[in-house]
């Protein structure tokens, strides 16, 4: 299992609505990740809330990225590795709760599958 050592509160950006991630985007009940983005190193709920607070483009994590932390799960604040996220079954390996199967048709915005 790949995440941090240390359960931290990490800030995250944008529209949130709760403490567990949920933002004004996207708030059900299985909508509890944050992604950090490579471009400006800040945790946001979805691209949406990164596209109106920033200035600049989003920018994917090149696949040779994925095992750095760059997900943060909302509800044990935990990161967990890119690699970790995306091979985990739609929940977290550290505490089981559900994440919103749904993400995956986003993932194009986050994540490189290619070189």
């Amino acid at each position: 299992m790949e995440k941090n050592s240390i359960n931290r509160t990490i800030k995250i950006y944008g529209k949130t609505i709760d403490t567990n991630t949920r933002c004004v985007h996207y708030h059900s009940t299985q909508d509890i990740i944050a992604i950090k983005f490579k471009c400006c190193n800040k945790y946001y709920p979805c691209y949406s809330c990164h596209q109106e607070s920033e200035r600049h483009e989003a920018t994917p994590w090149p696949k040779e990225d994925f095992s750095k932390p760059a997900i943060y799960c909302g509800a044990c604040k935990n990161e967990l590795t890119i690699a970790c996220y995306l091979n985990n079954t739609y929940h977290c390996p550290v505490c089981r709760a559900k994440f919103n199967p749904n993400c995956e048709l986003h993932h194009d915005l986050y994540f490189k599958k290619g070189k």
